[in-house]
């Protein structure tokens, strides 16, 4: 059974690095070359990411499958054959080097996929990782806090919480300790 035209959803890979100028590039040209009835939607899957560098809280935002995108659009008719207008369109954008996993026929994702991608994509977008750079065993500094200046040992990682249980010698003794990533940095 062919798939309605806004089910067709295709992952198709990049110029890594370049994700973000190809998707312009796209949507300009879908409005030029009138072929938003064919081409819906173009995705670039990120989430938002926070990191401490030298002791200040960054936000960036990360591609997590860097190189690719999903676009949604109409590439098979009703009879299952290529539509050539939106395959050509796909073909001739610079930058594109073609459809994941295959040459000749592109496979469109399932629905259970593209669902699940498109609430991932939504939860990541809402909620902010928190990049890890320390592991169980790292010595680091605490950097804030009442245990300023301390040396410690990392236990335990959290990174749901974005925090860290750190054994800090207090009294020569060592303490567990529970920290947030951006209150100790490595030793």
């Amino acid at each position: 059974m062919p798939l309605a035209p806004k089910d067709q959803w295709f992952v198709v890979h990049v110029l890594s690095g370049q994700e973000q100028k190809i998707q312009d590039n796209i949507i300009k040209r879908i409005k030029t070359e009138e072929l938003g009835d064919s081409i819906f939607e173009v995705l670039i899957p990120t989430e938002r990411v926070q990191e401490i560098k030298r002791g200040k809280k960054t936000e960036t935002t990360r591609k997590f499958f860097p190189g690719y995108m999903i676009i949604n659009m109409h590439l098979f008719d009703a009879d299952d054959k290529i539509i050539e207008k939106s395959w050509t369109f796909i073909k001739e954008t610079t930058g594109i080097i073609g459809f994941a996993g295959t040459k000749d026929r592109p496979i469109p994702m399932r629905p259970k996929e593209i669902q699940g991608m498109l609430a991932q994509m939504k939860e990541r977008e809402e909620n902010i990782t928190q990049k890890i750079i320390f592991d169980v065993g790292d010595k680091v500094k605490v950097a804030d806090g009442p245990f300023q200046n301390q040396q410690g040992i990392v236990e335990e990682i959290d990174p749901e919480r974005g925090k860290l249980r750190v054994s800090v010698s207090i009294f020569g003794r060592d303490t567990p300790v529970e920290l947030e990533y951006w209150q100790v940095e490595k030793a």
